[in-house]
């Protein structure tokens, strides 16, 4: 079983024919995604060889989804067309939304996801500024790195991208059901509240593992929502405990105000729902594997 992408998934790639777009998409194909086609009106009609497989371009997701069937879009679009972009296949009604672009105005970001709203939450939205999601062994929708863990009993949902690949890693031997990189940007399509619920309703995720940081109070809303939803165990960890306050700390939604936002708060709001919470990542995945018995 899987959250939101499984080998069934038929992928295109908004953005394809550029230098990010073209490697990413070469390394989802190696990891097994069913890429269907690629989006550019500039170069509709054409087709790119990925080392012996031919993907074809189309001039719009919504003639993509017609010609393929599609229905998962990673977007490899620069900061300045990704709102164009992500409203396209909002219109297209294409199910499932990756969008990795880093550097998207805030604004720009709320427009899009307010849209997507308006019509209907059609297009679940995931990131921006994202790794994307990967189910390993069936899919790959992003830049997560394909080779680092096997399928498995654990369900990973992170702000960051960096310790969505060490925690995979850390816990390699296990292996994971689903891991999403929802993104650090102030505001974000598929929050860890849609990841939680969809790991808590699928049979094959044992154990749950978020991780959040400093910034915002995305982690305390989690919070509550696991105290009154989640009946599988979760283990946590909250990037930024040695943070200095009032400091933008590499993601931009990642700055503390007062008291509100910090690390130690969000660590407590997750122990009084029940969360085992890490001081590291390996101390995180130590207590993943206690639990789990492995």
């Amino acid at each position: 079983m899987a959250i939101f992408l499984t080998k069934d998934s038929k992928v295109i790639v908004q953005g394809m024919t550029g230098a990010t777009g073209m490697k990413h998409t070469k390394l989802m194909l190696g990891d097994g995604t069913n890429i269907v086609g690629g989006v550019n009106p500039r170069k509709a009609g054409t087709s790119v060889d990925f080392d012996g497989t031919e993907v074809p371009v189309f001039g719009s997701v919504k003639e993509a989804m017609e010609k393929t069937g599609a229905n998962v879009s990673v977007l490899f679009v620069p900061p300045a067309f990704s709102k164009a972009a992500v409203v396209e296949a909002i219109d297209a009604e294409i199910p499932l939304a990756v969008v990795i672009t880093e550097g998207i105005a805030v604004h720009d970001s709320a427009a899009f996801w307010a849209y997507a709203k308006e019509k209907g939450n059609k297009t679940r939205i995931i990131g921006p500024n994202c790794p994307g999601l990967i189910t390993p062994g069936q899919s790959n929708a992003g830049i997560i790195p394909g080779d680092i863990t096997k399928p498995g009993r654990i369900g990973l949902v992170s702000k960051s991208g960096t310790l969505t690949y060490q925690m995979m890693y850390e816990l390699r031997d296990i292996g994971f059901s689903s891991a999403v990189g929802i993104g650090g940007d102030p505001v974000i399509g598929t929050t860890h509240i849609d990841a939680l619920a969809a790991f808590e309703a699928d049979p094959e995720t044992d154990l749950i593992v978020m991780i959040g940081e400093i910034g915002g109070d995305a982690e305390e809303r989690a919070a509550d929502f696991i105290k009154a939803n989640v009946t599988k165990p979760v283990v946590g960890y909250v990037a930024g405990f040695t943070a200095p306050e009032g400091k933008t700390m590499g993601h931009a939604g990642a700055i503390v105000s007062g008291s509100s936002g910090t690390a130690q708060a969000k660590k407590e709001a997750l122990e009084a729902a029940g969360v085992k919470v890490g001081k590291t990542p390996t101390e995180t995945a130590k207590l993943a594997r206690e639990i789990l018995g492995a």
